[in-house]
């Protein structure tokens, strides 16, 4: 089998969609000898700040001198992305190896039960993991967390950032209807830490951390106003990514008995800690500045509108735009559109996108719209904005990653592998 074989076959399990459950997965686990036995576990679910969070636990324990494994999703550019061992990607190799490890095991489970691409990337990580005694897996969910294939692990600790609307077709309508498949995670005795703030999503996460009987810990602004989270350099801007780094914290505090880190190592990891994508900004020539944020969703956007005026008080920038369907498209033009100085509208490079026409009719509805242009590609609205002083991408972390690719800040695969974050979840429109 050849790499370009083996991306092929997880392609090809693309047509199985989203199929919430974890029997499945249990089902591959136990065929593959339970790997996820050999492992301890961070497990981390919630709406936004989930990647960044795993990426600041992750630096802290490899500062403190442990194996770590890295699980997130979606990737930017490379499947290899999702699971990487001491922040090194899995390499190609391993990835053909795997995908015929896990053949056999998903033939067996039939057609009628067929394991979903998620489930099979959910396995491979484990494997893999497993196979490279990792001392420590931080493990984020996928959607939701309930019925998430990662949740088929009894992890050290259970993390949940925040509740905030998205996927609301897969998680419910209300915040706590969504709080509770996130809280889905926390298991018997298991330490829960969330920073979630909205009253009832909260209840709900306390109410099920009691009927676990796991100890809960409450992160607010104030612990991310106070101590190191406030005090260390942290390359990721914007409060809430304070915020991320003080649930972090929390969980490095709850799980000291278990597993010891020393302070200066925690410093470290925070001041070291890199994730793509996030309020990422590339200065290029002249000193024009072009930021790179997947705010995807309503409390995305916020949070993106909040730093740029931060960070960049007093401008106002060309805002590149492209959002998936699946999202309150709507309410998200609604919220960036006042802080654009001109608005490009773009396709983006997935069978649920929205089309920039579409964009546009709910950016004119605006009052006081900026002006508005829609582009066949994001390599011809670059092209637009190569005077602009500073420029937004944001709206989907897909098009970052095709961003990231256009400006070269990622090697592209030579056919491409972002389309394998399809995953059929495409609503009616």
């Amino acid at each position: 089998m050849t790499y370009r074989e083996a991306i092929g076959f997880l392609e090809s399990l693309q047509m199985f969609g989203a199929k919430p459950g974890l029997e499945r997965a249990r089902r591959l686990a136990a065929a593959l000898g339970n790997p996820q036995d050999r492992l301890r576990f961070i497990h981390v679910a919630g709406t936004n700040g989930k990647g960044s969070t795993c990426a600041m636990l992750e630096s802290i324990y490899r500062q403190a001198g442990l194996k770590t494994g890295l699980f997130t999703s979606p990737h930017l550019v490379a499947f290899a992305e999702r699971m990487q061992v001491n922040r090194r990607l899995i390499p190609e190799a391993e990835v053909v190896r795997l995908v015929a490890t896990l053949q056999g095991p998903v033939a067996q489970l039939g057609a009628e039960d067929h394991p979903t691409f998620f489930e099979v990337a959910t396995l491979m990580a484990l494997v893999f993991f497993a196979e490279q005694n990792c001392d420590l897996v931080i493990w984020e969910t996928g959607l939701g967390g309930r019925l998430d294939a990662t949740n088929i692990v009894t992890p050290l600790a259970s993390l949940i950032t925040n509740i905030h609307y998205d996927h609301q077709k897969w998680l419910g309508h209300t915040l706590e209807e969504i709080a509770f498949e996130k809280a889905g995670i926390i298991k018997p005795g298991v330490p829960v830490i969330t920073a979630a703030d909205h009253s009832g999503a909260l209840a709900v996460i306390a109410r099920q951390a009691e009927l676990n009987s796991a100890p809960l810990t409450h992160v607010g602004l104030a612990e991310a106003r106070r101590g190191l989270a406030a005090e260390a350099f942290l390359p990721l801007p914007g409060e809430h990514q304070r915020l991320n780094a003080a649930t972090a914290l929390a969980a490095v505090e709850v799980l000291q008995p278990y597993v010891q880190v020393p302070i200066t190592a925690m410093r470290a990891g925070l001041e070291s800690v890199y994730w793509p994508g996030r309020m990422q900004t590339v200065t290029q020539p002249g000193g024009r500045q072009i930021v790179l944020d997947g705010a995807h969703n309503l409390a995305g956007v916020a949070a993106l509108e909040k730093t740029l005026a931060a960070q960049f008080p007093g401008q106002r920038p060309a805002v590149i735009l492209g959002i998936l369907r699946d999202k309150d498209w709507r309410e998200m033009c609604g919220l960036i559109a006042p802080a654009a100085a001109r608005l490009l509208l773009v396709n983006v490079g997935s069978e649920r996108t929205v089309a920039a026409e579409e964009l546009a009719a709910a950016c004119r509805d605006l009052p006081s719209p900026a002006p508005i242009s829609c582009h066949h590609s994001l390599g011809e609205a670059l092209a637009e904005i190569s005077r602009e002083p500073l420029t937004v991408i944001t709206g989907s972390l897909y098009l970052i990653g095709e961003a990231m690719e256009l400006l070269g800040l990622s090697p592209a695969p030579p056919n491409g592998e972002r389309s394998l974050n399809e995953w059929g979840g495409v609503p009616a429109a």
